[in-house]
């Protein structure tokens, strides 16, 4: 089961995106639900500047955890 997309959750890419500038494995924040299963994420440096935001199909994101959760 896929858990579901939130508000902040902390995400990454699961394909590369060159039209984007962005690539598989690139981290970013979903900041706004845009329509059911399409999200905006904001792609931040080290230093918090925004370098790019796209908008995303779920299909193409990871949520990623930093504590445990159960398995499904």
């Amino acid at each position: 089961m896929t858990p579901t997309i939130q508000l902040l959750d902390v995400v990454a890419l699961t394909c590369d995106l060159p039209q984007r500038g962005l690539c598989r494995g690139q981290v970013g924040t979903v900041v706004e639900s845009l329509a059911p299963g399409v999200f905006e994420v904001e792609f931040s440096d080290n230093h918090g500047r925004t370098y790019a935001t796209a908008a995303l199909p779920a299909e193409q994101l990871l949520v990623l955890h930093h504590q445990p959760v159960s398995a499904a």
